[in-house]
């Protein structure tokens, strides 16, 4: 997971894929169809585990080979994800190349499904950025294989609910390996990025009786935060939120937050959020062990969303869904025991053991 380079180059591409130790995705689908505009990528890095699950992103690439690169990136993340949230699936991800205001249309979705439902049951399709439930509706009538339905089409819904419960769970197994109690109350929390995820991650925070600083790009966010809770602070933007007087800070907007630039002036103990691919570059999960910041590794902790659209599958249960995400503390303890014993990041240590099921899985299937 952390040993990845970013290339955007056709050759590049090519490596990754094909690379056994770092790659090694299995499978790698480029769809097309004229009459809807339509221009995607869905990648399979592994179905060790079971069928690939993982969202569909709707993005305006640079260019190809970036949206190439990037479904495979994806895929190989939740392919981890997956295993340290101990689903029976592999990953996948897929990615429609383009503008979402404006080539998105109900035609080229369903033609998106028929692409989807033509890999037969591999892979496993939901919402990622730039799709909603609503989106997720129209690619189930061409596909049974989709999640992240509305409930009055047999989904789960909003899966942002379990994604910051998931989340809160890996804050409260931080609090516990740090200070020996599993609360974050009395604890000043910094929280970048209020939308789907992070409003509801600062109602989980109030309730156990935190102290919650927030920022984002959209001061409509922040605004409708203040106005349910006045008592939560609003800063102007991330730089000045991590430079204050934090315990614990939770990414939960773009990737990339914990890099060269943020790391030296971070001020906080912690470093728990719901964001996708934290670490700028590998090397940074050492810089945040040489300071000693404890890092909860971003996939493990924001799993939530994931158990519950894989819960769809066999007929949605909240609190079933719930239960599972609950076990979110206990895996997060075990990665900082094991990160502890080996000498090595809470990254590294995650990636062990994802890599130790899937493992383990494909021994079975070998005999």
């Amino acid at each position: 997971m952390t040993d990845v380079p970013p290339p955007a180059d056709d050759l590049g591409v090519l490596s990754t894929l094909f690379r056994s130790e770092q790659g090694g995705h299995e499978q790698v689908v480029l769809c097309q169809d004229r009459e809807t505009g339509l221009r995607a990528v869905i990648a399979l890095h592994s179905t060790a585990l079971g069928p690939a699950l993982g969202g569909t992103r709707f993005h305006a690439y640079a260019s190809d080979a970036e949206a190439v690169m990037d479904a495979l990136n994806l895929a190989r993340g939740m392919s981890y994800k997956n295993a340290l949230a101990g689903l029976d699936h592999g990953g996948g991800k897929a990615v429609i190349i383009g503008d979402p205001d404006t080539l998105k249309s109900e035609e080229l979705l369903l033609a998106y499904g028929r692409f989807v439902a033509s890999l037969g049951g591999r892979y496993v399709t939901a919402c990622d950025v730039g799709t909603y439930v609503a989106d997720m509706d129209v690619v189930a009538r061409t596909c049974q294989w989709t999640t992240g339905r509305s409930p009055a089409n047999g989904g789960a819904g909003d899966s942002s609910v379990l994604t910051a419960f998931g989340v809160f769970q890996g804050m409260r197994a931080s609090a516990q390996h740090l200070w020996g109690d599993p609360t974050l109350r009395g604890r000043r929390v910094g929280i970048a990025g209020v939308g789907k995820v992070g409003h509801h991650l600062v109602e989980h925070l109030l309730e156990d009786g935190a102290q919650v600083v927030v920022t984002d790009v959209r001061a409509e966010s922040v605004d409708r935060i203040r106005a349910k809770h006045p008592e939560v602070i609003a800063v102007q933007d991330t730089d000045a939120l991590i430079r204050d007087d934090l315990d614990v800070y939770a990414p939960c907007a773009l990737g990339g937050a914990l890099s060269d630039e943020s790391v030296p002036v971070l001020t906080a103990r912690i470093v728990c959020g719901a964001a996708n691919n934290q670490l700028a570059h590998p090397g940074v999960e050492k810089d945040l062990s040489d300071r000693g910041i404890l890092y909860a590794p971003d996939y493990v902790v924001n799993a939530g969303g994931v158990i519950q659209v894989a819960d769809e599958l066999h007929g949605f249960d909240f609190e079933r869904a719930k239960a599972k995400a609950t076990k979110i503390f206990d895996t997060t303890l075990a990665i900082f025991d094991r990160a502890k014993a080996d000498g090595i990041p809470p990254a590294a240590a995650a990636d062990r053991i994802a890599e130790q099921r899937m493992a383990e899985s494909r021994a079975r299937s070998a005999r």
